[in-house]
C-alpha cells in the first residue's frame, strides 16, 4: 500500500536519495526537485533541455545532470551554473537517458535511445567517463537502454533494456570496462533501485497491463508488488534506514503515442506524484 507525498509533477524521473531527501528530475518543468519526508519540495536546478535529462553525483559531492537531447553531461558549479563535465562529441551520445555513478568515481550513462528503431536494431550504448576525464564506448547493442544500478562491490553493473523487456547485467573490470554480458532478470522496468539482498526494485506491468513497482530477483522471480494508479517511470530506496521505496508516477496512457502523451502531459493538469511505501529491505549499491 502506497502514500502520496507530492503531487504536481509533470514525469518524474531518475529518483535518488541524497543527503537526507528525494532528489528527482522534473521532466516537462526543466526542475531538478529536492524533497523531505514531509512531502516539502525545492528546486535544486533548472536544466534548459527538454526530455530527458537524468541526475547523479560525484564523489565530492557536486551534481551531474545529464542533458539528453543534446549529448551532453553537464556538472552544477558552487554558484549553481551547469557547466560541461566531459567532452562527448563523435561517440554516438545523441539521445542520452541514464547515469549511474559507482563508488570509484566511474561515470556510466547510456544513450542512443529512439523510440522508433529499424526493425531488428538495438542502436543503444553505454558511455564511460573516468575520473581522469576519458571518455570511451564500453558496451553497444541495447535496446532502449534504461535505469543502471552497481552493486555495492563496484564489480556488476545491470541496465534495463526496455525495448527487450530484459534486465542485462556486465561484469566491472578494475578499469570500468565492461564484459560477460547476460541477462539479468526477463523483466522491463525503468529506473530501477538495488536492495541489500540483491534485488531490484523495477516500474513494470502486470500481466493485463496495471502499472506497478515490483521487486524482482535475479533470474526473473517477483518477490513483491506495490500497484499504483498510473505508469511508474522510476523508484528509489532512501528514507533514514533506506527502507522508504519513493515511487514516481504519472498517467501514461499506453493506448497513445509517446508524442500525444507528452503534450497531453506538459499542456494539461499535471498529474505526476512522488508516492512512499515501506520495503522489507534497505537501499544498497549505487545510486
Amino acid at each position: 500500500m502506497s502514500e502520496v507525498l507530492l503531487t504536481g509533477l509533470v514525469i518524474g524521473e531518475s529518483a535518488r536519495w541524497h543527503e537526507g531527501r528525494l532528489w528527482l528530475s522534473n521532466w516537462g518543468a526543466q526542475e531538478i526537485l529536492a524533497v523531505d519526508e514531509n512531502g516539502k519540495s525545492e528546486v535544486m536546478a533548472k536544466v534548459p533541455t527538454t526530455i530527458p535529462f537524468s541526475i547523479d553525483w560525484l564523489p565530492d559531492g557536486r551534481l551531474l545532470v545529464v542533458s539528453g537531447p543534446e549529448g551532453r553531461l553537464l556538472r552544477q558549479e558552487p554558484d549553481g551554473s551547469l557547466v560541461d563535465h566531459a567532452d562527448l562529441r563523435g561517440l554516438g551520445a545523441a539521445g542520452l537517458n541514464e547515469i549511474v555513478v559507482d563508488g570509484r568515481g566511474n561515470i556510466y550513462l547510456n544513450g542512443g535511445c529512439t523510440f522508433t528503431p529499424d526493425e531488428g536494431q538495438a542502436p543503444g550504448l553505454i558511455l564511460l567517463v573516468t575520473p581522469d576525464g576519458s571518455v570511451r564506448r564500453v558496451a553497444d547493442e541495447l535496446s532502449f537502454p534504461n535505469g543502471m544500478v552497481v552493486t555495492p562491490d563496484n564489480r556488476t553493473l545491470v541496465i534495463v533494456e526496455s525495448f527487450a523487456s530484459q534486465m542485462t547485467a556486465y561484469d566491472i573490470a578494475d578499469d570500468g570496462t565492461l564484459s560477460n554480458r547476460r541477462v539479468w532478470a526477463p523483466v522491463t522496468g525503468d529506473g530501477i533501485s538495488l536492495d541489500a539482498d540483491g534485488a531490484i526494485w523495477a516500474p513494470g506491468w502486470t500481466e493485463d497491463w496495471q502499472p506497478v513497482c515490483q521487486r524482482v530477483a535475479e533470474g526473473g522471480e517477483i518477490l513483491d508488488r506495490i500497484h499504483v494508479d498510473h505508469a511508474c517511470f522510476a523508484c528509489a530506496l532512501g528514507g533514514d534506514d533506506g527502507r522508504t521505496l519513493f515511487m514516481l508516477t504519472a498517467d501514461w496512457r499506453m493506448n497513445e503515442g509517446f508524442e500525444d502523451n507528452l503534450n497531453r502531459l506538459t499542456t494539461g493538469p499535471r498529474t505526476g506524484q512522488l508516492l512512499t511505501a515501506p520495503a522489507p529491505t534497505p537501499a544498497a549499491g549505487h545510486p
